[in-house]
């Protein structure tokens, strides 16, 4: 068993500690926004590194624990355990990481969640269903994932668990 010296330790948390399913809602609005955000920037030729990064530091929780992010199109290098490997799949041209194109530098115009099921427990929360990606065509790309959050000191959520994969076909 990998336990991080860093894992939060469960514990009982003050009624104002604790997640919300509308706190779910605005984080993965606040995710979508991001991912727009990102693909904007490389298409006005802004710093999208720069953008990704903030996007990172803001929603995930790479500074206070260990964050489980197995992004979708990601094969040989499927599990991104560090800061680096999730900004790689984001933003692409890391040699570590040669298959990342940057996920997010695409003109995506809109990202939607689809909520399954939500299942909170004081201070973390996870969510599990489809987001669609909407590209500059109007068509919406289907992809499944399974988000964990936990609650930053701040009270801000921000995620340790990314899972998301496209559906299966045959």
């Amino acid at each position: 068993m990998n336990v991080s010296a860093k894992s939060p330790v469960a514990e009982m948390v003050p009624m104002e500690s604790m997640i919300t399913a509308d706190e779910v809602k605005k984080a993965q609005k606040t995710w979508g926004e991001g991912i727009v955000r990102i693909g904007n920037t490389f298409t006005n030729g802004g710093d999208y590194v720069k953008a990704a990064e903030e996007h990172i530091n803001t929603l995930y929780a790479y500074d206070m624990t260990d964050v489980l992010f197995k992004p979708t199109k990601a094969a040989e290098k499927q599990f991104r355990m560090n800061y680096e490997g999730a900004l790689s799949y984001f933003v692409g041209k890391n040699k570590k990481y040669k298959e990342d194109g940057g996920f997010a530098i695409n003109p995506w115009t809109n990202v939607r969640f689809e909520n399954k099921e939500t299942f909170i427990y004081g201070n973390t929360a996870m969510a599990m269903g489809n987001y669609y990606f909407t590209t500059t065509a109007g068509d919406e790309v289907k992809v499944e994932y399974s988000f964990g959050y936990i609650k930053d000191s701040n009270g801000a959520l921000r995620i340790v668990l990314h899972h998301s994969s496209l559906p299966y076909s045959n």
